[in-house]
């Protein structure tokens, strides 16, 4: 099983708030593979919006972002590409 990870950077305004955190879940969703996301030693299952809401990410934080299965480089590309789009987000 490939296993790859990735640091991004969060730079909508507002965080890992709910919406984008939903978002992220929804995009995660679409693929098999694992994706874990890690933020200050705490890890969180991708799949899981409270999980994903315990890290308190605020604008500009870094995290790793780890994906595994048979899908997940492009469970990865997917989540880099909603980061990068600040969640698609005005701000």
């Amino acid at each position: 099983m490939a296993k790859i990870a990735k640091k991004l950077e969060i730079k909508n305004k507002l965080g890992l708030h709910a919406r984008a955190a939903a978002q992220l879940v929804q995009t995660v969703h679409q693929f098999s593979a694992e994706v874990k996301i890690s933020k200050d030693d705490q890890v969180v299952d991708a799949r899981s919006i409270m999980g994903l809401l315990t890290l308190a990410a605020t604008q500009g934080s870094k995290v790793h972002v780890e994906a595994e299965g048979k899908d997940a480089e492009e469970a990865l590309h997917a989540v880099e590409k909603l980061f990068e789009k600040r969640f698609y987000e005005s701000e």
